[in-house]
């Protein structure tokens, strides 16, 4: 899902990816803390960069 991010696609699809990627990497930390899986909190941290990268990258014109 993480492709979409980039691409030239419509807001409300930026939009619905990005929330996944949240819920995704809350999901992750929140089972990893739980079982202190560092696996799941490094996953969570991925997640997450790659949500904030997906929200604060390039504008577009």
């Amino acid at each position: 899902m993480a492709f979409l991010i980039g691409a030239n696609i419509k807001p409300v699809t930026r939009w619905i990816s990005l929330s996944l990627l949240l819920v995704a990497a809350l999901s992750a930390y929140a089972y990893g803390s739980a079982t202190s899986a560092v696996a799941f909190i490094i996953l969570g941290m991925l997640l997450e960069g790659t949500f904030w990268i997906g929200l604060l990258g390039k504008k577009r014109h």
